[in-house]
């Protein structure tokens, strides 16, 4: 079949696969109704509206301490009560060579995938955070604020230490406070 007549057919056949498309997603979203929001509708009408704030509270119960180390020098560090964090201190005592990640934050393959579920309301990172990126399996430690709120990335913990000091870190200690 030559070019002139492949076009036009491609073409034919493009145009009858839309009307399925739409009305497949059209059927899906009436079985599957979204779940509520308290989004306005002139935020539903402009996309460029202000997201709201994640319902994340960095207040949550921050329980469990860790005696942590970065390179060598002793460093205050919480763990929050999340599954992943208890998860996370299983694994402990762990000492880890930390990589810089995108000029944001410090990250180490940890030994295993932690248990997720149920995973808190996303949350964006902040300089101090301890995290868990889910689909690498691997701790990261931000010394820049993080991106958005993701539900790929789960807050475990925070660490008490200047942002420098962070970014320079090579080697992480951390251990389960007695």
């Amino acid at each position: 079949m030559n070019a002139a007549v492949r076009r036009p057919l491609v073409r034919a056949v493009a145009a009858a696969a839309l009307p399925l498309a739409a009305t497949s997603c059209s059927s899906d979203a009436q079985e599957n109704p979204p779940a509520a929001t308290s989004t306005t509708s002139a935020q539903r009408q402009d996309p460029t509206a202000a997201i709201p704030p994640p319902t994340f509270q960095r207040s949550a119960p921050m329980d469990q301490q860790a005696r942590v180390t970065l390179d060598g020098r002793p460093v205050e560090a919480t763990l929050n009560n999340s599954p992943a964090a208890r998860d996370f201190a299983e694994l402990l005592p762990l000492t880890l060579d930390l990589e810089d990640f995108h000029s944001t934050e410090r990250v180490a393959d940890l030994p295993r995938k932690l248990d997720t579920d149920p995973a808190p309301e996303p949350a964006a990172a902040t300089v101090g955070d301890i995290a868990y990126y889910a689909p690498w399996g691997n701790l990261a430690l931000f010394y820049q604020d993080g991106p958005a709120p993701s539900a790929d990335l789960l807050i475990l913990g925070h660490l008490d230490v200047s942002a420098d000091q962070l970014g320079r870190a090579k080697r992480i200690t951390i251990e389960a406070a007695p």
